[in-house]
């Protein structure tokens, strides 16, 4: 998007202030990317340590996913209705507050204060998916895939230190009596203070409100906000990147158990988990490149022929911690693709009016999918094993690249005005 439009008395260069934007996001993502290594990476542990229980360890990855669909809407909403600074602050504070429930629950050894506090910290993760789609506010068609992976890949950075600190933060927690498994987590706190600061002081202007003004004004740059709706390929990517996320979520929360259960030590765990996140963000703008020039269902197609390559290597390899390490890099290759290009698709398919609802509704349906893969993860792999939970995974990857067509969809419709008065 090009051109200057004027804001509370200022006029700003749209190109510019895009650029402005992005940083902004990006800086926020690694914030909050170090809150989602920290969680992944223990999560399963510290459940399993409190509760006694190892079938309750995939209960932490769980309720953060559940957490951030229960989320999805509110902070959709919040944004559709003051915009997405307020929005994504909200959220962060919402994952704080859960942290310190974590630290409380780990000196309690009480299992229902930790559940509850990893459900407020999906608030975070519902923020950090939320950041994408602020990401394309102002962005264009041809530049729309670029500017959402871009913001991706800066979660590579918190999100790949995260589970790194695991070591340091327990020092760190030792030496100032915490309980174990706890001291990583104050890192998580520092985070998420500098990220609430960061969005409450520098997105501004809010790319979604100047997004709202300029497709109410002038029509020399309304066009490259506005769309018109193409409700079943909208479908299909909310489909896509929700398919993609439970597949990512429900063998990705089991690997820490399966691995530790083979004799890997945290440290080994913490690594996998680690080259795992660098897989799902560390590629992302090579994939949004893609999907602006060879078409985002392509790319989704891509995501899921990266899956099947993972999900192979994952059950054949199951006793070999690289091949298990192998098949989590692959796997967090193909979320990146299918979600960056799914996301991609879902706002260029949606009119102006409802893209924000759509949005929200995305999200939710990707954590709801996610928390409930994650607890049947954990069902499947008593029953099955490891090799039996990828072998099912690999079936969700069969349907979303046989419903592929439907995103192809290319007959356009208007959002009826009814629709556009209820947003």
């Amino acid at each position: 998007m090009s051109g200057t439009v004027a804001v509370d008395g200022r006029t700003f260069d749209l190109a510019a202030l895009r650029r402005r934007t992005l940083w902004v996001l990006s800086i926020g993502q690694v914030l909050g990317g170090l809150a989602f290594g920290a969680t992944v990476s223990l999560g399963a542990v510290l459940a399993a340590s409190v509760s006694g229980q190892d079938a309750l360890s995939g209960l932490a990855a769980a309720s953060t996913t559940l957490g951030a669909a229960i989320a999805a809407i509110p902070l959709a909403r919040l944004a559709r209705r003051r915009g997405r600074r307020p929005a994504l602050s909200t959220g962060m504070a919402v994952a704080l507050a859960g942290v310190m429930l974590v630290l409380v629950a780990g000196g309690l050894r009480s299992f229902p204060v930790l559940i509850a506090g990893f459900l407020l910290i999906g608030s975070g993760q519902a923020a950090n998916l939320q950041s994408r789609f602020a990401a394309v506010d102002l962005a264009t068609d041809r530049s729309r895939g670029r500017d959402l992976s871009v913001v991706v890949w800066a979660t590579t950075i918190g999100a790949v230190l995260g589970p790194n600190l695991v070591g340091p933060g327990e020092a760190l927690g030792d030496a100032l009596g915490m309980p174990h498994l706890t001291g990583p987590y104050l890192f998580t706190v520092a985070a998420q203070l500098l990220g609430i600061a960061l969005y409450l002081s520098a997105l501004r202007p809010d790319p979604l409100r100047l997004a709202d003004r300029i497709a109410a004004g002038a029509s020399a740059v309304r066009s490259a906000v506005m769309h018109t709706d193409r409700p079943r390929a909208a479908r299909y990517a909310i489909f896509a990147t929700a398919a993609a996320h439970g597949v990512m979520a429900s063998v990705m929360a089991m690997t820490p158990i399966h691995l530790m259960g083979e004799g890997a030590t945290i440290e080994i765990v913490g690594l996998t988990i680690s080259l795992h996140i660098l897989g799902m963000y560390g590629l992302s703008p090579v994939f949004g490149i893609l999907a602006d020039r060879v078409g985002r269902v392509a790319t989704i197609l891509l995501g899921q022929a990266l899956f099947v390559g993972a999900l192979t290597t994952a059950a054949l390899g199951q006793m070999s911690t690289f091949a298990v390490t192998i098949g989590l890099i692959l796997l967090g290759l193909g979320w990146s693709a299918s979600t960056v290009a799914g996301s991609a698709l879902l706002t260029e398919a949606s009119a102006e009016a409802l893209r924000t609802r759509r949005q929200g509704r995305s999200d939710l349906a990707m954590n709801l999918v996610g928390s409930i893969g994650a607890i049947l993860a954990g069902v499947i792999l008593g029953r099955l094993g490891y090799a039996g939970l990828a072998w099912c995974a690999l079936a969700i990857v069969v349907v979303v690249a046989a419903l592929s067509p439907l995103g192809r969809h290319r007959h356009p419709t208007v959002a009826p005005e009814s629709e556009r008065a209820r947003t």
